[in-house]
């Protein structure tokens, strides 16, 4: 029954596909649901700070079916909102909402959900990561989070680790042109290791290039200009949503140079947590990005709440907002940033006590 909450983020297609339906205005209700009304029942509802434990395949299963069952719902919203926005089905703002709204149900949700296969054992796990990951046009992403963004967290060397008072405009072009230059120094090393030449689909990048060069080619195949302008619009949301997501959990955190280069492990103090009950139904957990950092192959729902870890004052969509106004970002999170810097733990073992299990 633990399952069943984290169904909500089905709440998203739903609500973009009746934008799709009605047109006009109801292209909005997918952000507004997001932005207006989750944090609204979050600040209602309120924390979840137990833990759960859930063992056995068939009660892994039923966590994994909502995340499985969303790739062939996304797939069939892309596609649907491709066709009617290349047959002239809705005027330019239309156009320009149906953008948002289907890049947040990529970006948001999408990726999210890619996320967490990404860091699956299982290849065909990992494959329909790409397969998400290739529908907003960013799949070296599985590359350079899983080994490059994890190995290098809250250090100068990972272009996903936002710094002490850089504003998210700073912050996006840096951290996309070096996540794109980190996968293809990762993915060449490994290369070359095993001995896999570049025109080998077995080198991830230039797989990556040929699912893209496919996508595209079949999207102005069936589409024209207009589907590949708003194929590559969506993306371009998703992929921004996702690095402003970026941007808020990992902000003015940073890890202990213990030597030239070496730094400390990571620790859940290293990321920002946030246990809003809601938007970790809604987002399988991902706000509870401190344990995700310390063992990233805890599945999403095993995932726990620390106490003694940097807390944000509010859910994601709420802080995206907020990140994208620096001063006020600054005027909320500098302090905080400031304050657990401090008075962080000396030692590199989790300080405080984890909440006990439910």
């Amino acid at each position: 029954m633990r399952a069943l909450p984290h169904w909500v983020v089905h709440s998203i297609p739903l609500l973009t596909a009746i934008g799709l339906w009605r047109g006009g205005w109801w292209l909005a209700a997918s952000i507004v649901f997001v932005f207006v009304v989750v944090p609204i029942v979050d600040a209602l509802v309120g924390l979840r700070v137990d833990n759960e434990e859930t063992e056995g395949p068939l009660r892994r299963w039923a966590y994994d079916a909502p995340l499985l069952a969303w790739i062939p719902v996304q797939l069939a919203i892309v596609i649907w909102a491709t066709s009617l926005v290349a047959s002239g089905h809705f005027n330019g703002a239309e156009v320009a909402l149906a953008i948002v709204a289907v890049g947040l149900l990529t970006g948001g949700l999408g990726i999210t959900i890619a996320h967490e296969l990404m860091h699956r054992r299982s290849a065909w796990e990992r494959g329909l990561a790409e397969v998400l990951m290739t529908s907003v046009t960013y799949p070296h992403f599985c590359v350079e989070h899983v080994h490059g963004h994890h190995r290098n967290v809250a250090t100068p060397l990972d272009p996903a680790s936002s710094r002490f008072g850089e504003s998210v405009y700073a912050y996006l072009p840096r951290t996309i042109l070096g996540g794109v230059r980190s996968a293809w120094g990762i993915e060449t090393e490994r290369a070359k290791k095993r001995g896999i030449p570049l025109t080998s689909l077995r080198h991830r990048m230039t797989r990556y290039g040929v699912g893209l060069a496919a996508t595209y080619g079949f999207v102005s195949a069936a589409f024209g200009w207009k589907g590949v302008a708003f194929f590559a619009g969506q993306s371009l949301v998703a992929i921004v949503l996702l690095e402003i997501i970026n941007y808020v959990e990992h902000y003015g955190l940073h890890r202990r140079e213990l030597s030239p280069g070496r730094y400390e492990r990571v620790q859940p103090w290293h990321s920002w947590n946030a246990s809003h009950r809601v938007t970790n139904w809604l987002l399988i957990n991902l706000q509870r990005h401190s344990d995700h950092h310390y063992l990233a192959n805890r599945p999403y729902h095993q995932l726990r709440h620390y106490d003694d870890v940097p807390q944000l004052p509010a859910g994601y969509a709420t802080m995206v907002l907020l990140a994208l106004a620096p001063p006020l970002w600054r005027r909320v999170m500098d302090p905080r940033a400031l304050a657990w810097q401090a008075h962080r733990p000396p030692s590199t073992e989790v300080s405080g006590t984890v909440a006990s299990i439910a």
